[in-house]
């Protein structure tokens, strides 16, 4: 055995048992509990940062854990590798985005074995590949031929940097999700997914998902945003067309003064025909944006139509205006406005001097100034006609019901969600299986004929996509008729790809079909790891994906994902790190120095995983010097284990000092379970810290010509290593090996607690004198009452303080204290 710790040298050799061993390859059996661990997958930059390290460390950790728990563990590794950035890199760097691509996940292909992570390479996916992006365009194929997937021409939102649409979830606070540029309007034609036709089962099946985080579900269920309202009908006067609106606060009808529409509603394309004004208006209207975040702050602005709406209660005549805050893809693209109870409505109606009418009173007679804002919660109605003095509860109910029977609404539930725009104009993506003929249309491409394979060797100039250029991808022939076709050049949203990998694991040598039943024995995933970003775009997109792949029969479960983490950021000087910013940390750099468990060590004793890490230099250091003590404790210690006793120790034939370093062992092992249990992997290094400094007091304590003191030792050594060998994976494999402890620490079982060695002989317990502080006593666990309090007023400093007086009574509580009133 070496004295010295040399990282770099036994992390080379343990890597290299790893990989001639196949130690990872995970096989199906069904005779075993199963545990599928998943980091999401790394888009390949060419470049790991400290972020991915921790973030896949944690992944491995879990992984490492439950395999030692006696789990068949499956924990695979893949490339989202389509993408933008590939793009930028081809422009940039004068080369294809394929070849940029393949490069970059051979060098991080290599970063990653580097880290020692136990992932089954043999299950190895990149969804660049035909073999992986088939599957995606049959599945579509199969979802056009179901209806569950439409083409239609409508307003997106258009990312001017990354000249592509997004879909709503990628619009954060108006900007795009990744170039952060201001996102825009245009019409264009696009693929949709209905999303939208699951909207129900996605929102009722959060409360499933039990073992994910409450914020997640929060934002997914937000933004489904189920709403349970009323669709009225407004006549509007020399229209045959009804004005249709949706709302949920029917309770205020009779305070609206004004119905406002969006401005590529049918009505006001129709008025602008023959009104300059209104062309202007809506052509101003075309440059504004669509997320809304950012609808909901910019400025109110409008035009009148000259058109009136009837109130179907009233008979009033209301104006219809055009107004900036009305998307016509939310809800009808009409609202009614009622100023007095909606603060947006109220600040239009104050720019454009419409009416305010007041229809609810405040609970509690609390005075409102209605010159200054509107009052949005529930009432009593005022000014309603009929349906004065009904609270807005009744009365919601009271004018759907009338409006229901007067023809003139319906009650409905509706969705903020909106169905997901997933054609991309651009080249790096999976092309649509789509071809266009003259004389049939829009025709999904045969199964036979699949994949469409996307051109790699090109000229890629970002000005516009190279397939509407290629002849040889963009000529075919129609599969129904043999006439002449061309075929679609928009790609999929990458996050398509995204969305059923992880079943893809399963099964990524099935070259028959998407899915086989290895995916039912190994989904859903047992433990999912990413960031907490994703809540409302990827995390969504896979429950919607894995319902469709399960509505196919392709797979058996509801979910995807039973247990979700979100990791924190890694952060450097409380922000985080960036190149910009010039504060990112290069983990080569410090695997080269310290070596790869130092850095996983750090990554999970600086935070708790769900929390964000402060990086720290000493910190890594500290690190470092643990992994040395534990080395140098092997060393120092190596002729206590020329043989291994693997008996278990029987507590009889323990002394009491024998007995109480047992009971304080298991103690620091019980926390360890736990806290793996509760993930909380910084107390687990915390654990292991405290039980290398206990054995190393006992080998100065102990009697080590004595037997039993030589097995406390080794077993207590044994059970370090063990505790954490899911962490620091090369230093607990090579000292299990070189102290000649059996088989492989990978195989080793987790180290269970011995409830009869946590018994304690003795115990200790506080005295009060009046409920101060005035000694504690050390008595047998088993003593009864009479016998502690007898022990406690024999105390040399509580009789002192009994002197002179008389005890009133003595109480004692549990096995923590006595209080001696006197």
């Amino acid at each position: 055995m070496q004295e010295q710790y040399q990282p770099q040298i036994i992390e080379q050799e343990t890597q290299q048992l790893w990989e001639k061993q196949q130690c990872f390859k995970a096989i199906e059996d069904t005779k075993r509990e199963k545990f599928y661990c998943l980091a999401m997958f790394p888009y390949p930059s060419g470049q790991l940062h400290m972020g991915h390290v921790r973030n896949y460390t944690i992944g491995d950790v879990i992984a490492r854990y439950q395999r030692m728990l006696g789990k068949n563990v499956l924990q695979p590794i893949g490339w989202d590798a389509f993408g933008l950035p590939a793009e930028n890199a081809a422009i940039k760097h004068k080369v294809a985005p394929a070849k940029w691509t393949y490069e970059n996940i051979d060098y991080m292909r290599q970063q990653f074995k580097n880290l020692g992570f136990a992932y089954d390479w043999s299950r190895e996916i990149t969804t660049c590949k035909p073999e992986y992006y088939r599957w995606e365009q049959w599945f579509f194929t199969q979802l056009f031929a179901k209806g569950l997937v439409y083409k239609k021409s409508a307003i997106v939102n258009w990312d001017p940097v990354d000249q592509t649409i997004l879909a709503n979830e990628q619009v954060i606070n108006g900007c795009g999700w990744r170039s952060g540029a201001l996102v825009e309007r245009r019409e264009i034609p696009q693929w949709f997914l209905k999303i939208t036709a699951y909207a129900e089962e996605l929102l009722n099946d959060l409360d499933t998902l039990e073992h994910w985080p409450d914020e997640v579900r929060t934002m997914q269920r937000n933004w489904i945003g189920r709403s349970e309202g009323l669709v009225i009908y407004f006549d509007v006067l020399n229209q045959q067309q009804k004005l249709e609106i949706f709302t949920t606060r029917a309770d205020t009808l009779l305070g609206c003064t004004y119905l406002a529409i969006a401005d590529d509603h049918p009505l006001a394309q129709q008025m602008a025909k023959a009104n300059p004004a209104l062309q202007n208006y809506l052509a101003e209207c075309r440059n504004l944006p669509t997320a809304e975040a950012v609808i909901a702050t910019q400025e109110k602005s409008g035009i009148d139509t000259g058109l009136k709406a009837i109130h179907p209660i009233t008979g009033e005549q209301l104006p219809i205006w055009i107004a900036n805050f009305v998307l016509m893809d939310y809800g009808t693209g009409a609202v009614m406005a009622v100023p007095a109870h909606d603060q947006r409505d109220f600040e239009f109606a104050q720019k454009y001097h419409l009416p305010i009418k007041q229809v609810i009173a405040p609970e509690n007679n609390i005075n409102h100034d209605f010159t200054q804002s509107a009052y949005m919660p529930y009432g009593t109605l005022i000014n309603s006609e009929k349906f004065t003095g009904l609270t807005s509860a009744a009365a919601l109910k009271a004018i759907a019901d009338y409006l229901v029977q007067k023809q003139h609404g319906k009650k409905e539930i509706h969705y903020r969600i909106r169905d997901w725009s997933v054609s991309r104009q651009r080249y790096w993506g999976t092309p649509v299986p789509i071809i266009y003929c003259q004389s049939c249309g829009a025709v999904p491409v045969p199964e036979k004929d699949l994949p469409v394979v996307l051109p790699e060797n090109v000229e890629f100039t970002g000005a516009s996509s190279p397939l509407k250029n290629m002849p040889e991808f963009l000529q075919t022939k129609c599969p129904t008729c043999g006439k002449p076709a061309q075929r679609e050049t928009d790609t999929f949203d990458t996050f398509i790809e995204s969305s059923w990998y992880y079943a893809r694991f399963a099964c990524n040598d099935q070259n028959k079909s998407m899915l086989d039943d290895r995916a039912n024995y190994w989904t859903p995933v047992d433990q999912y790891i990413g960031g907490i970003e994703h809540a409302v775009m990827h995390l969504l997109y896979a429950r919607f994906f894995h319902k469709l792949m399960r509505d196919a029969g392709l797979i058996n479960s509801n979910e995807p994902f039973t247990r979700l983490l979100t990791q924190g950021m890694v952060l450097k000087d409380g922000s985080k790190m960036s190149k910009s910013k010039g504060n990112t940390v290069d983990p080569k750099g410090l695997i080269d120095k310290y070596g790869v468990d130092t850095i996983r060590l750090f990554s999970m004793f600086a935070a708790p995983p769900e929390h964000s890490l402060e990086w720290s230099d000493s910190g890594v250091d500290g690190s470092h010097r643990f992994l040395k003590r534990l080395w140098a404790f092997a060393f120092a210690n190596n002729n206590l284990f020329a043989t291994i006793n693997t008996a278990a120790i029987n507590l009889e034939t323990l002394d009491a000092q024998q007995r109480e370093a047992q009971r304080q062992i298991h103690e620091i092992l019980r926390q360890a379970y736990n806290d793996f249990e509760r993930q909380q992997f910084n107390t687990v290094v915390s654990g292991g810290m405290k039980l290398l400094n206990l054995l190393q007091t006992l080998v100065t304590e102990l009697k080590l010509d004595d037997a039993n003191s030589i097995c406390i030792i080794q077993q207590g050594f044994s059970f370090l290593l063990r505790l954490l060998a899911p962490i620091v994976p090369h230093i607990t494999h090579t000292l299990w090996q070189q102290l000649g402890f059996a088989d492989l620490i990978l195989n080793a079982e987790w180290p269970k607690p011995d409830l009869t060695a946590l018994k304690a002989d003795q115990i200790t317990l506080v005295i009060q004198v009046n409920g101060k502080l005035r000694g504690n006593i050390t008595i047998a666990t088993d003593a009864n009452e009479e016998a502690i309090k007898t022990a406690a007023l024999g105390e040399a400093n509580v009789k002192q303080h009994l002197q002179d007086k008389a005890v009133k009574k003595i109480i004692v509580v549990g096995k923590k204290l006595v209080n001696i009133v006197v």
